[in-house]
């Protein structure tokens, strides 16, 4: 039977990117779309390419009868999220792609985004939404808390070295160039095209991105003792992507080794032979990651270079994975889309 789903922030771009999938997904039927600053509105007049799909109108949340909804997507900003899921009823299940349940600890969350939680007692059921590593966790749970998009690079990239015990824990440093969708369509002075484009730079510099806070909870959880990577992101003039360069003390080999041991089996996670790296280009539009390792010239370290969809694998496409699970449907439905090249 096809299940129904709710999409609430259909307006923005992870909204579009979960209609864009879930339009061709067998088993999934959109039900209801919610945003509220265009409620009335239908959802060709806010993005033209979506037009053919004959979707419902959009509305206002309180429209919604979610009696009828068997799951809805949260595509909505962190705080405002918590506060729209904290009413909603307590036997849906929801997949939140907002920060708003990735941190377990509320005190984190008010460290790392500067409010206090105002669904704190939620926190204990919402299961953290990194499907390859969470599975068992996911297929159970009613909320499941999507990761960040550079959250979930560095992860994929990183997890199994731990794991594997290949790296020097105290030598990590991530260096990210990420799209500019990752901010979100509403308007950015920073964001122009004037301002954006021809340029490129760092930003969040030394050690304030909200990101971190994740790398912290789930690296330090990992390896049984405190894990603190450096981490800078880069806002590169593209639309789509995430390309992640580790440095890394170890041994090339055995790094690559782990990885493909870990990802043997994921549909999602392409190791490449070693020596090869990835690009942006050849996973846009996709759920796939690209992962590759080449060895250093000064001997015992590595570089490890990983590249997902930040809108996608970093966002609606995972969150759909999780919801497949949550459903009980086959993990890879509507999702083994090719990537789009060029």
């Amino acid at each position: 039977m096809t299940k129904k789903i709710a999409i609430i922030g259909a307006s923005g771009y992870t909204g579009a990117e979960l209609i864009r999938l879930i339009a061709t997904h067998p088993g999934m039927e959109i039900a209801a779309l919610a945003a509220n600053s265009k409620a009335g509105q239908s959802m060709a007049s806010v993005y033209p390419h979506l037009r053919h799909l004959g979707l419902p109108d959009l509305v206002t949340v309180d429209q919604i009868d979610f009696d009828q909804i068997d799951l809805a997507f949260c595509a909505l900003p962190h705080k405002t999220s918590q506060e729209v899921i904290r009413d909603l009823p307590k036997t849906l299940k929801i997949v939140d792609l907002s920060a708003d349940f990735r941190l377990r600890d509320p005190a984190e969350y008010e460290k790392w985004y500067g409010n206090a939680h105002a669904a704190a007692e939620m926190q204990g059921e919402a299961v953290y939404g990194l499907t390859e590593f969470y599975r068992t966790e996911i297929a159970a749970a009613r909320l499941v808390a999507g990761t960040g998009c550079n959250a979930a690079t560095g992860q994929f990239t990183i997890r199994p070295l731990i794991e594997a015990g290949v790296i020097d824990l105290d030598e990590i440093i991530l260096d990210m160039k990420c799209a500019v969708s990752g901010a979100g369509r509403s308007l950015k002075e920073n964001l122009l095209h004037a301002e954006l484009s021809e340029g490129y730079n760092a930003y969040a510099v030394g050690g304030t991105h909200r990101h971190l806070g994740e790398f912290d909870q789930e690296f330090s959880k990992l390896a049984g003792r405190d894990v603190k990577v450096q981490f800078t992101p880069h806002l590169m003039p593209a639309n789509r992507g995430i390309l992640c360069t580790a440095y890394l003390k170890g041994e090339a080999q055995a790094i690559h080794a782990a990885l493909q041991n870990a990802y043997a089996d994921e549909p999602f996670i392409v190791v490449l032979p070693f020596g090869e790296t990835p690009s942006t280009h050849h996973i846009r539009g996709s759920n796939f990651v690209h992962i590759g390792v080449t060895g250093d010239r000064i001997g015992g370290r590595a570089i490890v270079v990983s590249a997902l969809d930040n809108l996608c694998k970093g966002s609606s496409g995972q969150a759909i994975q999780n919801a497949n699970l949550m459903l009980g449907l086959p993990e890879t439905e509507g999702l083994m889309m090719a990537p789009l090249f060029p």
